[in-house]
């Protein structure tokens, strides 16, 4: 599950929402769901690289004008989509916003000519 913030200055609000998402996140280790998580650094911080005829060209943050930015994900290990949607429910109701939840190509079964 990928989850997002706004790009603004850091709040109060931000450190209760970022303590939410621990919890969470201490919840899902606890009971061994957790596979993977992690928090981005925002946009400014980050790099593009790209190969552009044969050079590579790295470019610094930040990128273009955008209000939301990735914040980080969650790797979870659900029993069954149900189980997927209540975890995605809870970092929703943590971070106040929407969740984007996916599966991994491994999870959705992929076909073995692609691993």
């Amino acid at each position: 599950m990928i989850f997002r913030s706004i790009d603004r200055a850091w709040s109060g609000a931000d450190q209760q929402a970022l303590e939410r998402l621990m919890r969470v996140q201490r919840e899902l280790r606890d009971s061994g769901e957790l596979v993977s998580s992690e928090g981005l650094l925002p946009p400014e911080e980050g790099r593009i690289v790209q190969l552009r005829e044969g050079t590579q060209v790295v470019t610094d943050g930040p990128f273009g004008e955008a209000k939301e930015q990735l914040a980080g994900f969650f790797m979870v290990d659900a029993a069954d989509d149900a189980r997927a949607e209540a975890i995605a429910a809870q970092v929703s109701a943590a971070v106040g916003d929407r969740v984007e939840l996916r599966g991994t190509l491994i999870s959705a079964e992929m076909p073995d000519e692609l691993r």
